[in-house]
């Protein structure tokens, strides 16, 4: 499955050391044409961003180039915005479901408890759905359990998409958190989300200053990583210029 690491959003952390941070997002050509994981910001919200995403922009130090917003990058790549046939969301924040929107033909996967929290917001970090982002009714594909696994993990697979993609639940960011492995040639690629810190730094803080934010995954995530070296973990924002060194991968 070729996977082209794209960058959705441009931000610096709101605290020191003002790091510039870009916002992981996924786009693999499968059976069924290409499929996107997360969007990162969508063109509305640069061009007519709400008042939740200009306040989130400010905090954040965007960038606020619309250049940056994954239709347009898909376009430069040669395709088509309808080319983009699915999208799996890790979760529904404004920075990683932004740009649905762009893409209302795609189906649109998600795992049932993030929809439904999406609907009634019951934790701090659900407060952040922007919803417009939904409003033009993306064709939803929501997902629950049904006893399978991917390694150790309780997972669904997508059905009928080959190579594999798989929903991996992992909530405490939101309720409905999940990382997406995507089948390789190579192996698996395991994008986590925000369920570990920024760039993968499993060691920069204690696990109790992660736990409120990002929920309680990072030691057992760090452990894995430590025992499949076959699996390639990428958190969902990593550092800007990690995405230029992904370039010459």
């Amino acid at each position: 499955m070729p996977i082209h690491v794209l960058n959705g959003f441009s931000k610096s952390l709101p605290w020191p050391p003002h790091q510039p941070i870009g916002a992981v997002c996924l786009l693999a050509e499968t059976n069924q044409g290409l499929l996107l994981v997360d969007t990162g910001l969508g063109l509305q919200d640069y061009e007519k961003p709400t008042r939740m995403m200009r306040d989130f922009m400010n905090v954040m130090h965007a960038v606020r180039d619309p250049e940056i917003a994954i239709v347009r990058q898909v376009v430069r790549m040669g395709y088509k915005p309808e080319d983009v046939r699915h999208i799996v969301l890790t979760h529904l924040h404004l920075d990683h479901a932004g740009g649905l929107p762009d893409f209302p033909q795609a189906q649109v996967h998600a795992y049932r408890r993030e929809y439904q929290a999406l609907q009634h917001p019951r934790k701090i970090l659900e407060i952040p759905y922007n919803k417009p982002d939904f409003a033009h009714g993306p064709r939803w594909h929501l997902y629950d359990l049904q006893g399978e696994c991917w390694y150790d993990f309780d997972a669904v697979r997508l059905p009928g998409i080959l190579p594999e993609v798989w929903l991996v639940p992992l909530p405490g960011h939101t309720s409905g958190h999940c990382g997406v492995a995507l089948q390789t040639g190579g192996g698996w690629l395991f994008q986590c989300g925000d369920s570990v810190p920024v760039n993968l730094q499993f060691d920069f803080a204690p696990v109790l200053l992660y736990r409120p934010t990002i929920g309680p995954h990072v030691p057992r995530l760090k452990a894995f990583a430590e025992a499949h070296p076959e699996v390639r973990l990428i958190a969902g924002h990593m550092w800007l210029d990690w995405f230029e060194k992904e370039k010459t991968r």
